[in-house]
């Protein structure tokens, strides 16, 4: 297994720790918008995983979420969202193209990493289409996250997936958790988790008909004018935030899992998208539940 890393360094936690299984994977330096910094390794694998994203153009969350700085997290986000509206200055709307856009890391490094990958001939033996995994999302972030963040999902997906059409000896995976957490090395998202998994509980076991604040946005949501760009997102963001309420958190290890059996170039089966509710079919969530209650009792 290969992995690009920027620095080409292996990964740690956020308390500078090395797991164990990062001594498995042999780690090489790149960068995605730059295929000949990687085509090399591509002949040689079986899958590719693109994890490159980010949900707030030009700021510095991640750095918040990885210290567990609230201050710093609430601040990069606030700002992030406030310059969020689109310019009218032509030489503004270059620059966000450039680095730290949603273009750029939603979108084009995953579509240039797809085309590489495409364009390598194996040097392995594959017992099926090789996967592209894209990591995308559900759509429960708006309007706490700027629409520009899933639009520029959804288009990598589309953009993959045509791509695809014309591959049949390739497939495409498209990923698409909620709110990830992990209690070790994400602890400052694990309040929100707890809240948000809470709300999906109660609203999974309301009557039918029964007015929850979901609901209530959901009519509320379907008062307002349809979005600009339909085909990316539907519906309005009201709508996207009674989602955030229903769809529950997801563990990062569930997750991976999702990936590893998307990855298996046997599963044949396993291609287009994945939202919270498919990956958990897809690794057996609620037949472990079952089998852990059992144990317990």
């Amino acid at each position: 297994m290969s992995r690009r890393s920027p620095s080409g360094r292996p990964w740690q936690t956020p308390k500078g720790h090395t797991p164990g299984w990062v001594h498995k994977v042999e780690w090489h330096q790149g960068d995605a918008l730059k295929p000949e910094t990687y085509a090399h390794i591509l002949p040689g694998v079986t899958a590719v995983v693109h994890t490159i994203g980010t949900l707030f153009e030009k700021s510095g969350y991640k750095s918040a979420v990885k210290d567990g700085s609230v201050p710093r997290l609430l601040s990069s986000a606030a700002a992030a969202i406030a310059g969020s509206g689109r310019s009218t200055n032509p030489l503004e709307k270059e620059e966000k193209k450039r680095e730290g856009s949603y273009a750029l890391i939603n979108r084009d490094s995953a579509l240039t990493v797809c085309k590489a990958f495409i364009d390598s001939r194996p040097t392995v033996k594959v017992q099926g289409p090789r996967a592209f995994v894209y990591i995308s999302a559900e759509d429960c972030n708006r309007p706490l996250v700027p629409a520009g963040y899933i639009e520029t999902k959804r288009e990598a997906e589309a953009g993959i997936e045509h791509v695809m059409q014309s591959n049949p000896n390739y497939r495409g995976v498209y990923i698409r958790p909620s709110l990830i957490y992990h209690p070790h090395y994400r602890p400052i998202i694990s309040p929100i988790a707890a809240l948000l998994d809470l709300s999906a509980t109660i609203h999974s076991k309301a009557p039918a008909g029964f007015p929850t604040p979901s609901a209530l946005l959901q009519t509320l949501g379907g008062l307002l004018p349809r979005p600009s760009r339909p085909e990316l997102t539907p519906d309005s963001p009201l709508h996207s935030l009674a989602r955030a309420l229903t769809i529950p958190p997801i563990h990062v290890d569930h997750v991976a899992e999702a990936i590893c059996i998307a990855a298996d170039n046997s599963r044949t089966d396993v291609r287009g998208p994945y939202g919270v509710a498919q990956i958990r079919e897809l690794i057996g969530w609620h037949q472990k539940g079952q089998n852990q209650a059992a144990a317990h009792a």
